[in-house]
């Protein structure tokens, strides 16, 4: 999907849930979820681990089937469509062609046996990308773009640091242009210097491309660089949400309010 369609995204919402429910036997996992994701919007969901915000994201990026409710997606500007009554194809043709999804872990999200360059060229050899150099050519731009060394393009990811395996990551999952990237924890476990820098380049990119993103985190600095509105999970369920800063500057609920407390406590 090139920059062209992403600037033609429709009006309405580009992601909707309604009462969207996963459970784990008696374990809740996420319940009665709702909400709108439109063009160009980047929504943050935080909590405490186990709150419920990675089953949420899993049934979101079409990765876990939620027991109740419903997720649509407006493909190629047209009308929106509910992902999971899509072919199991047509909805694998979603996640390869109009999404990203950026993991934790970089290793979850990259081929660990091919080159830099390999990873961020499979992208576009799976939208029907043949011709050698102009793959290369926009894998050396993508290279520039997240700050790597292109003389390294050959390199295995391996071999790499564990902040620069992020970015190869980022890279692998922005250079088809999609109009939406899923983003798990995307600065967790690095050092504190390269979570800085990371998350300084994953916000450039996102607004200079113009893409809606959903970013789960527990990291309230990183909710408050990054999104435009919040989602406060606790125990499955959504309990406050709003425009960021409202939500971080004058929580309502007792649970944010904590969140938050414990944050200015540190």
């Amino acid at each position: 999907m090139s920059a062209t369609a992403i600037a033609e995204a429709p009006a309405g919402p580009l992601l909707s849930a309604r009462g969207v429910s996963k459970n784990y036997g008696h374990v809740v996992g996420c319940r009665n979820v709702d909400f709108e994701l439109y063009p160009g919007e980047v929504l943050g969901i935080v909590g405490e681990s186990g709150s419920g915000k990675t089953t949420l994201l899993k049934c979101l990026s079409g990765r876990l089937r939620p027991d109740e409710g419903s997720i649509q997606f407006a493909l190629d500007g047209g009308e929106p469509q509910d992902i999971y009554e899509l072919s199991e194809p047509d909805r694998r043709r979603l996640q390869r062609e109009a999404w990203g999804f950026v993991h934790q872990n970089a290793r979850d999200g990259l081929r660990m046996r091919v080159s830099a360059g390999a990873n961020v060229a499979e992208p576009l050899m799976n939208l029907g990308n043949r011709h050698f150099g102009n793959m290369r050519e926009q894998t050396i731009d993508w290279l520039q773009r997240v700050e790597l060394d292109i003389n390294r393009i050959d390199d295995n990811p391996k071999t790499f640091s564990g902040g620069m395996q992020q970015r190869i990551q980022i890279a692998r999952n922005l250079v088809h242009g999609p109009s939406l990237v899923f983003m798990d924890e995307p600065t967790g476990g690095l050092d504190v210097s390269v979570q800085a820098r990371l998350l300084d380049l994953i916000r450039n990119l996102v607004r200079r491309l113009n893409m809606a993103a959903v970013i789960v985190t527990h990291d309230l600095a990183v909710a408050r660089l990054l999104a435009d509105r919040l989602m406060v999970m606790q125990a499955g369920d959504v309990v406050e949400t709003g425009l960021t800063d409202q939500v971080l500057d004058d929580p309502q609920h007792p649970y944010s309010q904590l969140l938050v407390s414990a944050v200015l406590q540190i």
